[in-house]
């Protein structure tokens, strides 16, 4: 039951962090926001892994975390529907730029999140608490 409201509050406070970056970032046609929300969506769950290989955090907050705010905040609904908008738009330059940036930048972010969260767990000082 606690992982559940974690992850309640976790969802609401990604999607709140989505749609306010929605609004910040919707001046092109080019869908910058969907992709900038999933490479740091990647980035913070990668950050969340690493930390965890090296720290223990309790079940309810790396849920509350991963599957709550990194859930809530990336969008596969959305990619999938931009990839059909540039499709319609007849675009086919612009489809792959989005699709490799969205693939294969979201691996490199998650990669870079899971040394950076290592290294975080590494560098705690001695006597800290584990928990976040």
């Amino acid at each position: 039951m606690k992982s559940s409201i974690f992850i309640l509050i976790g969802g609401a406070i990604g999607a709140s962090c989505r749609y306010l970056m929605n609004h910040a970032l919707s001046f092109t046609e080019f869908p910058i926001w969907t992709i900038s929300e999933n490479l740091i969506g990647s980035l913070l769950l990668g950050i969340l892994t690493g930390y965890v290989l090296i720290k223990s955090i309790p079940l309810h907050w790396q849920r509350g975390l991963g599957v709550g705010v990194c859930g809530g905040f990336t969008t596969m609904s959305t990619f999938v529907l931009d990839v059909v908008h540039l499709f319609q738009q007849q675009t086919l330059f612009l489809i792959m730029i989005y699709l490799f940036t969205s693939l294969f930048g979201g691996l490199i972010f998650a990669f870079i999140g899971m040394a950076l969260g290592k290294r975080m767990a590494s560098q705690q000082p001695k006597g800290a608490t584990n928990y976040v």
